[in-house]
């Protein structure tokens, strides 16, 4: 029997994918055993971080198939995609899933992007088949970028995102995993039904959640100083401000038959992946 193991469940990608493939599962790895998340069929629990090479070694030992969401935002995020992914591959699995980026690149404006083209060469380089889940920015996060009023302020001018509803990457990522060899050396693109602003993110979402957004363009200079109450880190001023200038560029703007090519429906639409 094939051993499946399932990273990230305690978040709302790795948790919805482990609930959804049950008994599938063999085995999830958390950092923190006592998190973990119940499944059906009672997989086994094993805890191991990114960053951890012996540690990552054992987790996935007797593994065939990963999944592997990528790390928490960080510094040391590509060093920690690059131990976990070596560990993969010394303890024999045989196929990497992995949750990638839409623009992922050596260049890509938004700077986490990069992150995520060096955890694929890594794949590439390994030996390992792979699978690459490439998501556009999370629908279902744009809320978020709004300040305590409701405003959402960055440089994206009147660019446009087709942003995809993480729902819809964990439905992409299950299906997958139920015939990795089918899709093994594809890289799947995953967005939302159409492109939007964030001038229309806000519009539709003051409709939807009964409260106001607006956004305020942001010049880059002032981006960077409205975030440096948050953080002085310029690894994550970068992220956050390359956020809106990637929406800005047009570059995330094409829409991917992927999501209904793989799980059969439609992508959800911004107001579906709010509610």
């Amino acid at each position: 029997m094939t051993v499946l193991a399932v990273t990230g469940s305690t978040g709302r990608v790795g948790g919805l994918v482990a609930r959804r493939l049950g008994p599938a599962v063999g085995r999830l790895v958390v950092r923190d055993a006592t998190r973990a998340p119940h499944v059906e069929g009672d997989p086994e629990v094993v805890e191991a971080t990114y960053g951890d090479l012996a540690a990552s070694r054992r987790a996935l030992e007797g593994v065939d198939v990963l999944f592997m969401v990528s790390a928490a935002e960080s510094p040391v995020r590509r060093e920690e995609h690059r131990t976990f992914i070596d560990a993969a591959a010394q303890a024999g699995v045989g196929q990497i899933v992995y949750t990638s980026f839409a623009g992922a690149a050596a260049d890509a404006i938004f700077t986490l992007g990069r992150d995520h083209h060096d955890a694929e060469q890594a794949v590439r380089a390994s030996g390992m088949a792979w699978t690459f889940l490439r998501d556009s920015f999370y629908s279902d996060f744009f809320p978020l970028f709004a300040g305590e009023d409701g405003v959402v302020r960055g440089p994206a001018g009147e660019g446009r995102v087709a942003a995809v509803a993480r729902a819809d990457v964990a439905d992409v990522a299950v299906e997958v995993l139920r015939d990795p060899a089918r899709y093994a050396g594809e890289t799947c693109t995953l967005t939302g039904p159409e492109a939007f602003s964030v001038r229309e993110a806000c519009a539709r979402m003051t409709a939807a959640l009964g409260h106001p957004f607006s956004y305020v363009e942001e010049t880059v200079e002032e981006a960077y100083a409205s975030r440096r109450r948050w953080s002085t880190q310029p690894w994550q001023l970068d992220a956050w401000v390359s956020t809106y200038l990637a929406i800005g560029s047009g570059e995330l703007a094409a829409v991917s038959p992927d999501v209904e090519r793989i799980t059969g429906h439609a992508p959800r639409t911004l107001e579906q992946a709010l509610s």
